[in-house]
């Protein structure tokens, strides 16, 4: 760690802590002044100036949702955590990071991502309807090694985030919380079904400091035991209990489908989460992925553009509600379209292939025969790297669901291989799943493109020009 980062570091840490000193002697008051200490540690080199100053000028106001997720935030969660995460997602990854992945895009002439999803197994203890690894078995593992070396390779790139995912990945928590340990700099959340979370697992999570977790559900107990099985709901909302209790930070992935959309959007699953302690949620479209995967359970154009509109009621500082929310699919407009290919992110599943993104099962490298940096200058990362966006309408992101011939083309021209662990899915049987949507998604998507306001993003493209645009 250089000299500057070092002390940039200490200062950071020690402002965090007379600002959390300062707030609790009168929240009310002084919650600003958490803002300003953010301010003075990010200045504009993150974040606009402007950002700070609606922020500020929401803090002031008590109604304003974003002012009690903050206090929920000091409330609910641990000191030591809050800190941590500030500084390892905030600093870290938020400040030096994002500076040395935009040095290396350039440097390289390639695609290098802010963060990097990791499967350590593809085992599961539940076996979910229309989920991919409830097909897959105990079949593979990544070792403790492999995975620690991809986030030594990535910390040289400037990635500081990592997500794991499986499989169930917390059937390797004692690897994971060792990962979080050794590697102190760096941001960590496991996507988990929270079944084997318990009293242990929470107090090593607290030692750590830089692990938070998203329990999947997905609607009501009903819904989510017929596809999870019985006392699958029980198990995860005990889980969500016991990280409140240890004041954890936690918050919920959503698999929305054509069947389950309106209740998890509804004001009853939003009430009722905020209440467990949910602080934030992770919304993923369903994708046909899998030899048993439905396009039935698409969502319905007319579903997606509700989604669009909920999502921006949601985290409308007057009419939303105090819990941060994320569509990948739906929020393309904020990040400039797709982000997969190592844009943003990329995946290593549990074989240790790379692949261009969670639901694109295809890779042409792997990570016990190659380095990170070559397999994203491998044919099939230059390919998303070359063709991002692949939609000038940001509301038509992917390669495969919104554009599927992108995907095909990507596949023929890359050569890239099928990673399914079962069998081979050809890229003509899982993009025909998606050509029905894909048309008349088109229409409507274009529409609300067309007719309502759009951000000014930094991140539009890999090469981030003040104006958001290609250099």
């Amino acid at each position: 760690m250089s000299v500057k980062k070092k002390a940039v570091m200490s200062f950071a840490s020690v402002s965090l802590d007379g600002i959390f000193k300062y707030i609790d002697k009168d929240p009310e008051r002084n919650l600003v002044k958490l803002l300003e200490g953010a301010e003075k540690i990010f200045g504009d080199k993150m974040f606009p100036k402007e950002n700070f100053e609606k922020l500020k000028k929401g803090a002031a106001d008590p109604d304003n949702i974003y002012t009690q997720l903050a206090k929920g935030m000091l409330r609910d969660i641990d000191r030591g955590v809050l800190k941590h995460m500030l500084l390892s997602l905030g600093v870290e990854a938020g400040y030096f990071g994002t500076k040395e992945v935009r040095a290396n895009r350039e440097k390289y002439h390639c695609n290098i991502p802010w963060q990097i999803l990791i499967d350590p197994t593809s085992a599961c203890n539940l076996k979910c309807k229309g989920c991919w690894a409830a097909e897959y078995g105990h079949r593979q593992n990544l070792t403790y090694d492999e995975m620690n070396s991809v986030i030594a390779q990535g910390r040289e790139l400037g990635t500081h985030f990592y997500m794991f995912t499986g499989g169930e990945p917390l059937i390797r928590k004692n690897d994971i919380i060792r990962l979080c340990e050794e590697n102190p700099d760096c941001a960590f959340m496991a996507y988990t079904n929270g079944t084997l979370i318990d009293d242990a697992l929470c107090e090593e999570t607290l030692r750590v400091g830089n692990l938070a977790y998203a329990l999947s559900v997905e609607g009501t107990e009903e819904s989510n035991d017929l596809r999870r099985g019985e006392g699958a709901y029980k198990a995860t909302m005990d889980a969500m209990a016991l990280l409140k209790k240890h004041k954890c930070l936690f918050g919920i992935s959503v698999c929305y489908t054509r069947k389950n959309l309106d209740y998890v959007i509804s004001d009853e699953f939003v009430d009722k989460m905020i209440e467990a302690g949910v602080k934030f949620a992770w919304y993923f479209n369903y994708m046909p992925v899998g030899h048993t995967a439905d396009k039935e359970l698409i969502p319905r154009p007319d579903q997606r553009k509700t989604m669009y509109f909920w999502l921006r009621k949601m985290r409308d500082s007057a009419t939303g509600k105090p819990m941060m929310v994320i569509d990948f699919q739906d929020d393309g407009e904020y990040v400039g379209g797709c982000i997969a290919g190592g844009r943003n992110y990329f995946h290593i599943n549990s074989a240790g292939d790379m692949e261009p993104c969670v639901f694109i099962h295809y890779s042409d490298a792997n990570i016990r025969t190659h380095t990170l940096l070559e397999a994203l200058q491998n044919p099939l990362f230059m390919a998303y790297h070359k063709g991002q966006p692949f939609n000038e309408n940001h509301l038509r992101p992917c390669p495969m669901l919104e554009n599927p011939d992108k995907l095909r083309e990507i596949i023929r021209t890359t050569g890239a291989k099928s990673t399914n662990l079962i069998v081979e899915e050809d890229v003509d049987t899982l993009c025909g799943r998606c050509d029905e949507f894909a048309l008349q998604w088109q229409g409507v998507a274009d529409e609300i493109w067309n007719s309502t306001k759009h951000p000014i993003t930094h991140t539009n493209y890999y090469r981030d020009g003040e104006t958001g645009v290609r250099q």
